[in-house]
């Protein structure tokens, strides 16, 4: 009896010594960091879905729910993967939302329709203010989440949206842009694209003022979808934390839009931030390398068999289920914060899913719902809930007070000219 007795009494004193959070469990570890902290995402492509879907017009348009949207000119349906009630079942605090147009646009016709973006997803925002909040500084993402409201930026993805011009950056920025992703599929006249032949073996000059030039208004730089070059000339160039929008970590999926380590050993001194992406073929190295050899076997398939379509499908077909497709997961995508925290530790992680950007999320987070079950997973792998409440928003809120600190910080500098024509 006096065994069990100490035993029993041993067990209690180890309980009480424990911290609160050791006897959590991760679905209590991860809920309590988002109440605190809720998930401010990097990239979401509402606008160009209300572009595609809808022309901008935004009559009719219901974001209480959009699983019954008309998808593009076809006029079938098809289900977006963001609303106002999966935002809040996702728990999302904050939303940077990507004010995109195509990289093949004409320069002009690429700021004009820019210009589109940022107007319909004003309009959008000011049409449900009990829910969405306009925030254009890190003091209005603050006081919107106090207020129990979404907090809703805006980001523009690829250069071409400035048409080569300082003045339209500033003017961007005037209009509400918070950041810039300096190169979107194509390589520009100043800089060079991770998806695209290099020119420049990365930024030129007019590029390196490019970035000075946004670190001087405060617009944060976003090095999503850029060059490794590009990245290391930001890098050197930049006197403001940096930023990638929707980007993974290239050494657990080698795609050329994720970061590699060379970069993520850098972001410390920098102070900046990879918001990890959703989308499963940058997640999936698995995934990625099967996509390539069923673009070869395709590739094969039609040069010994030309002008025989249906042998082609029929081949193709065979292969598929000989080599059935490969599905991303939410444990993929802890992967990637796992490698970023390894690499460069875990204040310089945070999260940009490019839902609506994307055909689907990773399997469990299909949509901007799941991301709790992103933050269960890192809480069953041993991340505390400071460290989740750090990812979920807490970094990404520190990246934005670095940049609008050196810009209030150089306020007295003069813009930076070049000349037009």
């Amino acid at each position: 009896m006096k065994t069990a007795f100490k035993l029993s009494l041993l067990l209690a004193s180890t309980l009480l010594a424990a911290p609160a959070q050791a006897q959590s469990t991760p679905e209590e570890v991860a809920e309590a960091a988002l109440k605190a902290a809720p998930v401010w995402d990097g990239h979401n492509d509402v606008p160009w879905q209300l572009r595609g879907r809808r022309a901008n017009v935004l009559d009719g348009f219901d974001f209480h729910d959009t699983h019954a949207e008309p998808a593009g000119d076809e006029g079938e349906t098809s289900a977006m993967h963001t609303d106002l009630p999966r935002l809040r079942t996702g728990m999302v605090g904050a939303q940077f939302w990507s004010v995109y147009v195509p990289a093949s646009m004409p320069e002009p016709e690429a700021v004009q329709a820019t210009m589109e973006q940022i107007d319909v997803t004003e309009r959008l925002i000011a049409q449900y203010p009990d829910d969405l909040a306009l925030a254009l500084t890190a003091d209005d993402v603050a006081a919107a989440m106090d207020e129990g409201k979404i907090a809703s930026l805006m980001g523009m993805e690829g250069g071409h949206s400035i048409g080569s011009s300082l003045a339209v950056l500033r003017q961007m920025y005037a209009m509400g842009a918070r950041y810039m992703t300096l190169t979107h599929s194509a390589t520009l006249s100043w800089a060079d694209s991770a998806t695209d032949t290099p020119e420049h073996d990365g930024l030129t000059d007019f590029g390196m003022d490019v970035v000075r030039e946004m670190n001087r208004i405060g617009m944060l730089v976003d090095l999503s979808h850029v060059s490794e070059a590009t990245m290391m000339d930001a890098l050197d160039v930049a006197k403001a934390p940096v930023m990638f929008s929707h980007s993974g970590a290239r050494a657990v999926n080698g795609h050329a839009r994720n970061v590699p380590d060379s970069v993520l050993a850098r972001l410390p001194e920098n102070g900046g931030i990879v918001m990890i992406v959703g989308l499963p073929g940058y997640l999936s190295e698995a995934m990625r390398q099967r996509s390539a050899a069923r673009a070869a076997e395709e590739a094969k398939l039609k040069s010994l068999y030309s002008g025989q379509p249906d042998r082609v499908d029929a081949l193709l077909a065979a292969w598929d289920l000989e080599f059935p497709p490969v599905e991303a997961t939410v444990s993929d995508m802890a992967d990637h914060v796992d490698h970023v925290r390894e690499v460069a530790g875990v204040d310089y992680i945070g999260i940009g899913g490019d839902y609506d950007g994307m055909p689907s999320g990773p399997v469990g987070m299909e949509d901007v719902a799941g991301y709790p079950a992103l933050f269960v997973e890192l809480a069953r792998r041993g991340y505390t809930q400071d460290e989740l409440e750090k990812i979920a928003s807490g970094n990404m809120m520190r990246v934005m007070r670095g940049a609008e600190a050196y810009a209030a910080s150089v306020a007295d500098q003069p813009p930076i000219e070049s000349p037009v024509g």
